[in-house]
């Protein structure tokens, strides 16, 4: 028995025990409920599967008066929760940050009367979820993704949007994917859910050094939406945006030696997630592979233009090497420290060593965070 047990805890396997004995199953949001059997047992035995945030929204009640931001979306849903995070702490406003983020919103203690918790909704944790209603709602955007866990890129639409059909009529939903979007700000939409039209937010010229990019104006706009709605001023929004620090691996400045600057963006799992990167600088050595999510690099290929050389790793070593090829010179290296290496010393001064795999981590390692703090040892041991 795991030493972590209490003495008397019970353990069985769920195959060979009667789940009618339950009133509901908690999962983590990564058992993949499409394939998993634990999915059509509960079916059969009549008993709800329901994940951690289903448990905090149930608990809602218990805790002192406070608010809810729920934030989803298929990429920059991390930046967007972290910096509404910081804009209300900045602001002396209580907030907790949880989700698909950080601790487990179930894991920190409860906030204070008037305290917000923000939540980093992945569609997996949307699914587990019945009753969260949030006082404030994001998406941000919907690109194809995890496309193994969903019938097509349709059903993973309607699991994002299921976020606001949660909603009471009195809550506010942030829509950036109801019209279209012009550098990542003018299509961003205020809305009820019901559909009603309210200001367009603009961080203007307030973005500190953390959210450069134009990727990052979708996610400041979006936070601005979110803390104009919780009563935020605006000088206390744009202290925040001024001295938001940024998050780790994503597009996070390891070192610089000798004239390179190396860069971890292990977070961009998938090619809309890299293309800001590649974007943001203009002469890259660019690192990439491991898990593919699809079998193109299309979001990517507008910025082809910034990168010297591309050096392949993982499962994907070989595809994205022969997807490349035509555009760029690539080195396919199979290995992260490899790469590191290889790109180091072709690098000359003033260029990028640009780690953003476009690809999740799990052939090679745990998750992002372990591929990206790999990176950041191999570029200190070099």
């Amino acid at each position: 028995m795991d030493p972590g047990l209490r003495r008397g805890t019970e353990i069985s396997d769920f195959l060979d025990s009667d789940l009618s004995q339950f009133d509901s199953i908690v999962v983590s949001p990564g058992i993949p409920l499409n394939r998993h059997p634990i999915a059509s047992r509960a079916r059969a035995a009549g008993v709800e599967i329901i994940g951690d945030i289903e448990l905090f929204a149930r608990a809602r009640p218990e805790l002192p008066p406070h608010k809810v931001v729920g934030i989803t979306g298929t990429n920059g849903k991390s930046t967007t929760t972290a910096l509404v995070h910081h804009i209300l702490q900045a602001a002396g406003v209580p907030s907790l940050m949880g989700g698909n983020i950080g601790l487990p919103i179930l894991a920190q203690d409860p906030l204070p009367e008037g305290g917000v918790y923000v939540l980093e909704l992945s569609s997996y944790q949307i699914d587990l979820t019945q009753s969260l209603d949030c006082d404030v709602a994001v998406l941000l955007n919907v690109t194809p993704d995890h496309l193994d866990r969903y019938e097509n890129f349709e059903a993973y639409v309607v699991s994002k949007r299921r976020l606001f059909q949660m909603q009471a009529e009195r809550s506010v939903a942030i829509d950036l994917t109801c019209s279209p979007a012009k550098a990542g700000v003018q299509g961003a939409a205020l809305a009820t859910p019901a559909g009603a039209p309210g200001p367009r937010p603009s961080p203007g010229n307030n973005l500190g050094p953390a959210l450069q990019g134009p990727h990052n104006l979708q996610n400041a706009s979006a936070a601005i939406g979110v803390c104009e709605m919780l009563g935020l001023s605006s000088s206390e929004i744009e202290s925040g945006l001024r001295t938001y620090p940024g998050l780790p691996h994503r597009m996070e400045r390891v070192a610089e030696k000798e004239g390179l600057i190396f860069v971890n963006d292990s977070k961009a799992t998938n090619p809309t997630a890299t293309a800001p990167a590649l974007a943001a600088f203009p002469a890259i050595r660019w690192i990439l592979g491991g898990q593919a999510k699809t079998d193109n690099l299309d979001e990517c290929a507008p910025h082809f233009g910034h990168v010297r050389k591309a050096y392949t790793i993982g499962e994907a070593s070989e595809m994205f090497a022969k997807l490349l090829s035509p555009h760029m010179a690539v080195a396919e290296c199979g290995t992260l420290d490899a790469a590191v290496k290889a790109a180091a010393s072709d690098a000359q001064s003033g260029e990028t060593v640009l780690l953003s795999p476009a690809c999740a981590s799990f052939d090679q390692f745990k998750d992002f965070e372990a591929r990206g703090d790999a990176f950041r040892d191999m570029v200190r041991a070099l």
